[in-house]
């Protein structure tokens, strides 16, 4: 595979410079875009944001779009705060939209902004692992060519700068990602506080990244997958398990007791204020919704035509209980069960050594994505995320590179022209789609076992 020091990249100023041109003339187009257009840039997904903040900054009189949380039973009265849940579809923490109140006030376009600024914020944390913690891990990126090596201390100073530069841009320039956050997606925030959280376990602050894992799984739940990833690290220190016992000592101590508790803790703590301030709708809307959630319309999952064929309201209405076999397709459980086992347990096999976080944070997110019950372009993001940090580390082909680029995006291309037929034709192929929605499956963890294997194959500086 060639080297990518010898691609002799622009500087990360430049670079930065460019995407943020690129962000900032997207939003202004969206603007124009929307304003003349039927078929809107902006997804749909910012006018609820931005709705929610409008509720939460303008409440209503007496009870009407006012928080009904705990603070009103104690007081006597209620908060003069108005209630985001109040905007249907809204399922996120009241968090999101209190940092969207600026809308209102100040311009429509501030939380796209604000997104395309955590994207810039993502990017210079991914440049900055990469220089102080990836490559110099593995030899100042000597891994990327080993028939090349520095001449000097100054020439391997050179080598890292161009791949992390190099790696960083993949995340900045990466169409699917400003062209999400650009539309009004809030991904990249989230991405920020997943950063934050890997700098602080690579720098060993533990404290400080069970914390902002906490208030990662309280924005979104996912995260918490990575505590699970952190355990053997935080309680192992990368040492020789030589048996089950001496395994379950580095996963339960007082380290990572210690770890579980400050996460959690954030967690909670995170969730009563919420709930104190906006009541059920909170707890309902932000978690509990997505655990029986039933969701049939297509989307990249092939559990979709089992919800959409056992759906209650496409069979008609019926007295008749459900039969077993649609109680357990209709279950959450018959996806959260596989789909959280992988995810935990490869958590836990790799999770051994401080060196191998971003590859046991990379595998479970792709699992956890691939197996979700729900799954559309917008997830992809979450390992898409860590990707330029895991490059560096793997060792393979340029054809084995080709390869695996063109059956990820064809497993995508394949499953994206039967949707078209359904969402644009309206064509009757739910059960086309369901086979490419296996073959998307299959290709994934084709992909990700060819990244394993390349992954293993690379040697590091510790081993």
């Amino acid at each position: 595979m060639p080297s990518l020091s010898s691609l002799a990249p622009p500087s990360f100023r430049n670079v930065l410079l460019l995407s943020t041109i690129i962000r900032v003339a997207l939003i202004l187009y969206s603007e124009w875009h929307d304003a003349r257009s039927v078929v809107k840039y902006t997804d749909v997904d910012y006018r609820v944001f931005a709705d929610a903040a409008a509720f939460l900054l303008l409440p209503g009189p007496e009870t009407t779009n006012r928080a009904q949380g705990l603070v009103k039973s104690l007081l006597g009265h209620t908060l003069d705060v108005g209630d985001p849940y109040t905007r249907e579809t809204y399922r996120y923490t009241p968090l999101l939209a209190l940092l969207l109140t600026p809308n209102g006030w100040l311009h429509s376009s501030f939380g796209k902004y604000m997104f395309a600024l955590c994207d810039i914020l993502n990017g210079i944390l991914i440049y900055q692992l990469l220089k102080t913690e990836i490559l110099p891990e593995h030899g100042s990126g000597k891994l990327i060519d080993a028939t090349k090596q520095p001449s000097s201390e100054e020439a391997s100073s050179s080598s890292t700068e161009h791949v992390a530069t190099l790696c960083a841009a993949a995340h900045l320039l990466n169409p699917l990602v400003f062209s999400i956050s650009t539309r009004g997606s809030s991904e990249s925030v989230l991405s920020s506080f997943v950063l934050v959280t890997l700098y602080a376990s690579l720098k060993g602050r533990w404290d400080l990244a069970a914390i902002f894992l906490g208030l990662s799984a309280h924005w979104k739940i996912y995260p918490i997958i990575y505590g699970v990833g952190c355990l053997g690290v935080v309680g192992g220190s990368g040492r020789k398990v030589r048996g089950l016992g001496d395994y379950l000592q580095t996963i339960v101590n007082r380290k990572t007791i210690r770890f579980a508790v400050i996460g959690g803790g954030t967690f909670l703590l995170l969730g009563a204020i919420c709930y104190a301030v906006w009541g059920y709708p909170f707890l309902y809307e932000s978690y509990l919704y997505h655990l029986h959630r039933l969701d049939h319309r297509h989307n990249f999952s092939p559990y979709f035509y089992q919800v959409y064929l056992t759906y209650p309201s496409l069979s008609g209405p019926s007295s008749d209980a459900p039969s077993l076999t649609s109680q357990i397709l209709r279950s959450p459980l018959t996806s959260f069960v596989p789909q959280m086992g992988l995810a935990f347990g490869l958590g836990l096999l790799f999770g051994r050594r401080k060196e191998d976080l971003v590859f046991t944070w990379f595998v479970q997110t792709v699992v956890f994505v691939v197996f979700n019950k729900v799954c559309t372009s917008q997830y992809f993001l979450w390992y898409i995320l860590l990707l330029p940090l895991l490059i560096p580390k793997l060792s393979f082909s340029r054809w084995e590179a080709i390869s695996y680029v063109a059956v990820w995006v064809g497993a995508q291309a394949l499953w994206l022209n039967e949707a078209y037929k359904l969402e644009f034709l309206g064509q009757n192929v739910f059960f086309g789609l369901w086979v490419r929605g296996l073959i998307y499956v299959v290709g994934n963890c084709w992909v990700l076992v060819g990244v394993m294997h390349a992954y293993a194959k690379t040697p590091t500086k510790h081993a």
